[in-house]
């Protein structure tokens, strides 16, 4: 069972974020306030959970959040302020649009850039311990996804559908065939032997 608040205060936010770890579009990220009264058993990190699932809980989840906001920060502020960075933008681009504004903040992982007039928390695993970031990192995970299923129909030949952007070996070998397109974070290591190539 998750733990539901780390500050006592009413208005705990969380925040997660989802493809971090991928060589084709956006990194995505979601924040949320919780009632303090929520609770349901299934809500875990995205990771851990079918597909399925996850997106019967997004609904239950936006149809409880007091506020909730997703962020995507694309390809090209990912290469012009490192990853690290883009993943805390959208972190912090989607806390500040809540409303009502969180009287505390809670972050899964171990880097974040303090809001002003905002006190945080960052907890390792916080998307295994807590059930806000849980939640969070549901939110985040079926967005990204989503924008990931919309523009496969756009490159269906790097089948996004399936692998989402992550560094597969069939997403590897698309580029290798069709070299990479505009949603591709070309600063990445897209290619194991990219430097021997010539796009």
């Amino acid at each position: 069972m998750l733990l539901k608040n780390f500050s006592g205060l009413h208005l705990e936010a969380a925040t997660d974020e989802a493809g971090r770890g991928c060589i084709a579009g956006p990194v995505t990220a979601a924040a949320v306030i919780l009632p303090p009264d929520f609770e349901n058993e299934l809500i875990n990190d995205s990771k851990k959970i079918t597909n399925k699932l996850r997106y019967t809980l997004r609904d239950i989840i936006i149809d409880s959040a007091i506020t909730y906001k997703v962020t995507h920060i694309d390809e090209h502020t990912i290469e012009s302020i490192n990853i690290l960075h883009a993943s805390i933008k959208a972190m912090q681009d989607s806390v500040m649009a809540l409303q009502p504004f969180p009287e505390f903040l809670i972050i899964d992982g171990n880097r974040f850039t303090a809001i002003e007039n905002l006190a945080h928390q960052c907890i390792i695993k916080g998307d295994m311990k807590y059930l806000n970031i849980a939640a969070a990192s549901i939110l985040a995970k079926t967005a990204r996804d989503d924008y990931m299923d919309m523009i496969h129909e756009e490159f269906p030949m790097y089948n996004w559908k399936q692998n989402k952007g992550y560094p597969t070996k069939q997403h590897r070998e698309a580029i290798k065939e069709f070299g990479p397109c505009k949603y591709h974070r070309n600063g990445f290591k897209l290619l194991a032997d990219q430097l021997s190539l010539d796009f």
